[in-house]
């Protein structure tokens, strides 16, 4: 399976991104897929993750800026991201977790996308 982010850019601070995580490749199970993200000289972190049953959680900076969500297949995962601050500039990335078969599971990352808020 393959993940491909986009729809990072520059944006102002107090606009909007929505980003997009699609993926190629079939699996018979898919258990999360996550948001993180990394700032330079930062660790990487995770925002945001929804899981098989449509639960979601958040990290407490982003909370009730940013909105994950997913379409009915899983084909592309979103993460809507409102509010943003300069702090939220970085690197984010998509990342799969699930399984090919009942003996094979996988953990895949897609290939990030920059996100830059200017103050």
């Amino acid at each position: 399976v393959q993940l491909q982010a986009s729809g990072g850019g520059l944006v102002q601070a107090g606009g909007s991104l929505r980003l997009s995580c699609a993926r190629s490749g079939s699996l018979l199970k898919i258990d999360t897929v996550d948001w993180y993200r990394q700032a330079p000289g930062k660790q990487r972190e995770v925002v945001a993750s929804i899981t098989s049953g449509g639960s979601t959680s958040y990290a407490e900076s982003i909370k009730d800026r940013f909105t994950i969500s997913r379409d009915n297949d899983w084909t592309v995962t979103y993460l809507q991201m409102t509010s943003l601050k300069s702090d939220d500039s970085a690197v984010y990335y998509c990342r799969i977790q699930g399984a090919y078969d009942p003996w094979t599971p996988t953990d895949a990352w897609g290939q990030g996308t920059q996100v830059t808020v200017s103050s």
